[in-house]
């Protein structure tokens, strides 16, 4: 599925936020507010999910209007990482009721739920999932093979993780994981904290029919939605010759796929590209990245062949 086979319209949204619930220093209000009035179509406020801040799943219902909406969830933690570290989960579309896990400070402890066990239930809740900031987490492939059947995506740009540490990325994870044939997606996110300049940097484009959260995490889950700093993907056509990328102004569109496979177009304000397949018949998947001048740029999830 790609979301340029869809019908409605893109809708913008961030789907992992923090407020003064958990570690966050603006309120959910707040943090509402000024993502509405930075043009965002939707907001997730994914507060830490820790015994110390109460468990919260923030109730942003009052927040919504007419041309704004919310979906609940939460950063999900419980289980040791293999480098001893404690496991940070995005979930999007958890119910209020989600069950806590035994989780009462950011340090693992005895008789938790495993990573697996918790991001399960989280689906199983109705949640868009992802393995959140692997570069962030120091996660190692055996660490994301773990979710690699559970979750959604990998959040393989995340804002917050670039400008407060320079460990922004996810893309080597995930294209392991694809290359082992994992089907899963993937997401850019600001992870606002609202402590440095941590927002509006990363964000999805979701095709949808309503601006309603039922609507949205339908097409979250199916992979109808593509990521970017900036830049528009407009469509995405391959066949047995090309691959065929339409865009915003773009000074580079970029192929990849499996391994080595990768070629890119180079130019001034181009708003289509056309790549021979030759290079990437081998590769059982695809992914489109375009930049534009500014080195703002937009991912299309992975597309399979």
């Amino acid at each position: 599925m790609t979301p340029w086979d869809q019908p409605g319209r893109f809708w913008r949204g961030n789907l992992h936020t923090h407020s003064t619930l958990s570690d966050g220093v603006l309120s959910p209000e707040e943090v509402c507010r000024r993502y509405r009035g930075e043009g965002y179509d939707f907001l997730a406020l994914t507060d830490h999910f820790v015994g110390r801040f109460g468990y919260p799943i923030a109730d942003t219902l009052p927040f919504r209007t007419n041309s704004f909406t919310t979906i609940l969830g939460a950063e999900l933690h419980s289980g040791a990482m293999r480098n001893g570290e404690l496991w940070h989960i995005l979930a999007v579309g958890l119910p209020p009721d989600f069950a806590p896990t035994n989780t009462p400070t950011f340090l693992p402890i005895p008789d938790q739920e495993t990573a697996p066990q918790v991001a399960r239930r989280a689906v199983d809740a109705g949640a868009y999932v992802a393995i959140a900031h692997p570069q962030w987490s120091g996660l190692t492939l055996d660490d994301a093979r773990d979710l690699a059947g559970i979750a959604h995506a990998v959040e393989t740009y995340n804002h917050g993780c670039a400008v407060g540490c320079d460990r922004p990325d996810g893309f080597h994870t995930l294209d392991l994981l694809l290359s082992e044939g994992h089907r899963l997606n993937l997401c850019a996110t600001d992870d606002a904290h609202f402590t440095e300049p941590d927002h509006f940097g990363g964000w999805v484009m979701v095709k949808a029919e309503a601006n309603e959260p039922e609507a949205l995490l339908a097409a979250l889950k199916a992979g109808a939605y593509y990521s970017t700093q900036g830049p528009e993907l407009r469509g995405i056509e391959i066949t047995d010759e090309a691959v065929h990328v339409a865009c915003s102004a773009a000074a580079s569109i970029i192929v990849s796929g499996q391994g080595t496979a990768s070629r890119a177009i180079h130019g001034e304000s181009m708003t289509r590209g056309m790549m021979p397949m030759e290079r990437f018949r081998a590769s059982p998947w695809l992914r489109i990245t375009v930049v534009d001048r500014a080195g703002r740029r937009a991912w299309s999830n992975p597309i399979w062949r």
